[in-house]
């Protein structure tokens, strides 16, 4: 799989994959500009999530459409992007991917046990562990029809970010 004609990425999963430290590392080696979805959220929504009750669909449509709304500034600017969103859903892949679909989808992959593990020892995230398993119910895999790859996380996150660009060919130089 290839990134060409994709300009951005979102670098997608559940809470705790890892998508923050890798669009972190993608954004310097690729030398693009980047945002958090979590950026996005309405007060409401985060103290939602902080409370513990899961974010309905109604709740993410207009921070989804936020999200759109920046990759087509960036897009407008000739810049090109890293997002971070849980994009646990196709019809939200769908937003974020716009009509030009112009978004290549990072799925970040793990079991339930080793991203828990994570989340427990994370700090400053208003997105408590109880709400991880309503995340996985949540997740629909990418589809052979969206453009997107899925990878591992049990490397380092430098590995994994290296796995990222080499997949996509965005090897620079």
């Amino acid at each position: 799989m290839s990134a060409d004609g994709a300009r951005h990425l979102v670098i997608m999963g559940v809470a705790g994959s890892g998508k923050t430290t890798i669009a972190q590392l993608l954004t310097s080696k690729l030398g693009w500009v980047s945002a958090e979805a979590d950026e996005f959220h309405s007060a409401a929504n985060i103290a939602k999530m902080a409370a513990g009750t899961p974010l309905t669909d109604e709740d993410r449509w207009p921070w989804l459409r936020a999200i759109r709304s920046w990759l087509d500034e960036q897009e407008a600017a000739g810049r090109r992007a890293v997002v971070t969103c849980s994009a646990l859903k196709r019809a939200y892949r769908d937003v974020l991917a716009g009509p030009k679909r112009d978004v290549t989808f990072v799925h970040l992959t793990g079991s339930a046990e080793v991203i828990a593990a994570r989340m427990q020892h994370r700090t400053g995230h208003f997105m408590p562990p109880s709400l991880l398993p309503s995340q996985f119910q949540t997740l629909e895999a990418l589809g052979p029809d969206e453009n997107g790859i899925a990878v591992d996380i049990s490397g380092t996150p430098d590995q994994i970010a290296e796995e990222v660009i080499d997949r996509l060919g965005l090897r620079q130089g």
